[in-house]
């Protein structure tokens, strides 16, 4: 039979809601009725098994997001994004230990991909308490770090997009140090958010050591490509210059 989210399954709903009532204190019955009948549908439509494969561990991996961050809603946190490759004898390392320390002695906490270099140091300097690691399995470099160990608030993910979901879903602020083409693609996915109103307006703060030209060149290439081809319009530059 042909499944639809109003509620003209007959039979189907029925089993639905009794499947419902049998797992007990369920919060908001509509939601959770329709995602039932999404992978009721899904599994109709879709005989390719990757293709259900990737929404289930999407969804699973979003239901683990949320049950890991519900107990701090009240609490402010700010994502700190760098590169993993960042050594600890670097001075940015020694930053971002800084203001992982300055953030959580002001009540905040931190959240980062959990791995090495500027990752690791955010973490180290806020703490394990205050601290949350995203980390995403990768077949190199992608450790995660000690800081975390054991911790209910260190979540693995397989999925880079899931993994975007929790680093600015949960976050009132974003810090990002130099990195690679993670730490660049991580500031662009919140620039588009932030441009196409997909995200609440919040602190986006590029930092550096002193002298460093990381922000500055990238910053460059803004306003001499970007900015003056007309890909972005003036008035969505809503970036002061580091």
């Amino acid at each position: 039979m042909e499944l639809h989210f109003t509620k003209t399954n007959g039979p189907v709903d029925d089993s639905i809601e009794s499947l419902i009532d049998l797992a007990g204190t369920v919060y908001n019955r509509d939601i959770v009725r329709e995602m039932i009948l999404a992978a009721l549908k899904a599994g109709q439509e879709n005989q390719e098994r990757g293709a259900l494969r990737l929404m289930n561990s999407t969804l699973k991996e979003m239901r683990f997001t949320a049950k890991a961050f519900d107990p701090y809603r009240s609490v402010k946190k700010v994502s700190v994004f760098g590169s993993a490759r960042t050594q600890r004898v670097d001075a940015v390392y020694k930053m971002a230990r800084l203001l992982g320390e300055s953030l959580a002695a002001e009540g905040y906490m931190v959240i980062t991909g959990g791995g090495p270099g500027i990752m690791q140091a955010a973490l180290e300097g806020a703490g394990p308490k205050q601290s949350f690691g995203v980390n995403i399995r990768l077949p190199f470099e992608q450790e995660p770090n000690p800081v975390m160990e054991g911790t209910s608030r260190s979540i693995m993910y397989k999925y880079f997009f899931n993994r975007k979901v929790a680093f600015l879903k949960e976050a009132d602020a974003v810090a990002l140090f130099p990195g690679g083409f993670g730490t660049l693609d991580e500031a662009m996915e919140t620039l588009t958010l932030l441009q196409t109103g997909k995200h609440d307006p919040f602190p986006v703060i590029l930092l550096d050591v002193p002298g460093g030209s990381y922000w500055s060149k990238w910053f460059e290439f803004i306003q001499e490509e970007l900015l003056s081809q007309g890909y972005i319009k003036r008035v969505e530059k809503h970036l002061k210059k580091p």
